[in-house]
């Protein structure tokens, strides 16, 4: 029996045992309640979902997603502290089958004898391979453990359809100035697991710059708090004065929350295109300057410029492909950092060009008459007649030279059924396509009424 005590201890994490003193503050100060924990009010705010469930205490299995140093984790220790329930830590990155299957054993065998809950939690669920996630599939269904999991990776792509379908998916947000500030002021006051018992002077502007340069992570708030605690000797008073300094020299270079492959990328790409698309020129040049700072792919950013300048201008103003394409060579020839300048060029072009997306939106309508109606044949008269026997065949017979007619233009039968897919706007150039086109079908319907 003492083994099986053993394993339902095994990830959980007790300060007596690891030392509390040697932990960082950022785990120590973790929180112990509902009431502690800092941010995340559109789950945790009084009357939503999840704070009811967890009230109620009547959740099964959960999903949290979001970037690091939200409280992930910590939520998960809160619920389980809530709840009474044993709390076993696996990590997606450590752990395998084995492991899972004695914890699972473990939380049934107490649950038998001793009628005690477990909330078995998976940090970094995504790294769990297929057979590793399904593992914990029938364990959950009957109700042997309770599952939570974490995750910085969007779940609907990166963890099993079955177990995403049998848990609820929480997304949690980067943590506002304000919870930051009341993480940081909590533990300068805390004297038992925070900074309590040394005297620190935190300064206004040096706050700010930790705020602001932790851009939401709370664990990289309190680390860098604590990392220049730690290292400034106390003045002559014997108080440690934390100014704008010390914390330039404990945060140092900001990095922002961006993976190559994941939903920062393809997030922020998209503010990128709807901002371009959008007219907003302001908008367009920070998420540029976001995916520049973060390292972004130039190549990647300048294809969706080239994507955007055929898309969503057109027609409108058809410089947009031209700047786009010149762009995407200068920044491919120049290299970083001088490329960024071109791609910016670029992209404030399209942002503040007329915009027209009917040259897209008119092929779409094309491709779904192909795929869905039935496939029109090509008339005789525009079939290519440059080989012999053609003429035995009647290709090309009556095809009408358009350049040998006034103006370059001469009406005949071009798509049988008379179909039309192309509707320009009266933005930019397209005003002046749009009256040219106008008269143009006008002698096309005239020509069809006369034969």
């Amino acid at each position: 029996m003492d083994d099986l005590f053993e394993q339902a201890h095994s990830g959980e994490t007790s300060p007596a045992e690891d030392g509390e003193d040697a932990m960082p503050l950022a785990a120590r100060m973790r929180p112990q309640s509902l009431e502690d924990y800092a941010g995340q009010q559109h789950i945790l705010g009084e009357g939503k979902l999840l704070r009811r469930a967890i009230m109620a205490d009547s959740f099964a299995s959960l999903i949290f997603y979001g970037p690091p140093g939200v409280g992930k984790t910590s939520l998960a220790r809160v619920i389980a502290a809530h709840s009474k329930s044993r709390f076993i830590n696996l990590s997606g990155v450590e752990s395998n089958v084995a492991e899972i299957r004695k914890s699972v054993e473990a939380a049934n065998s107490i649950k038998r004898l001793h009628s005690t809950t477990t909330t078995l939690f998976v940090d970094e669920i995504h790294r769990f391979n297929k057979a590793q996630q399904d593992v914990l599939l029938p364990h959950i269904e009957r109700g042997t453990v309770r599952f939570i999991g974490a995750t910085t990776h969007n779940p609907f792509f990166y963890i099993n359809s079955p177990l995403v379908s049998r848990s609820q998916v929480f997304q949690l947000e980067p943590l506002e100035g304000k919870d930051l500030e009341a993480l940081v002021g909590r533990a300068l006051t805390d004297e038992e697991r925070g900074l309590g018992q040394q005297e620190i002077n935190l300064s206004g502007d040096a706050l700010q710059l930790l705020v602001t340069k932790c851009d939401g992570d709370a664990r990289k708030c309190l680390n860098a708090l604590e990392l220049g605690a730690l290292t400034t000797p106390p003045d002559s008073n014997g108080v440690i004065q934390f100014d704008l300094g010390v914390a330039e020299e404990s945060i140092q270079q900001k990095t922002v929350v961006y993976d190559g492959d994941g939903d920062a990328h393809y997030d922020t790409i998209s503010a990128f295109i709807k901002s371009m698309r959008g007219s907003d020129p302001d908008a367009t040049l920070y998420w540029l300057a976001k995916m520049l700072y973060a390292g972004e792919d130039i190549r990647f950013i300048a294809r969706r410029i080239v994507i955007a300048a055929s898309e969503d201008v057109g027609l409108a103003d058809s410089n947009a492909l031209r700047v786009a394409m010149a762009a995407q060579q200068a920044a491919d020839f120049i290299g970083l950092p001088e490329a960024q300048i071109p791609l910016a060029h670029a992209a404030l072009y399209i942002a503040t060009a007329p915009k027209s997306n009917r040259c897209y939106s008119g092929l779409i309508s094309a491709q779904q008459d192909i795929s869905q109606g039935r496939t029109l044949a090509v008339p005789k008269h525009l079939r290519d007649s440059h080989y012999k026997g053609a003429e035995q065949l009647g290709h090309g017979e009556e095809y009408l030279y358009s350049h040998d007619y006034e103006g370059g233009f001469v009406p005949q039968a071009y798509l049988p059924e008379g179909r039309s897919y192309y509707d320009p706007t009266e933005n930019g150039q397209e005003k002046r396509i749009k009256e040219r086109l106008a008269y143009w079908r006008s002698q096309f319907e005239s020509a069809d009424k006369q034969n």
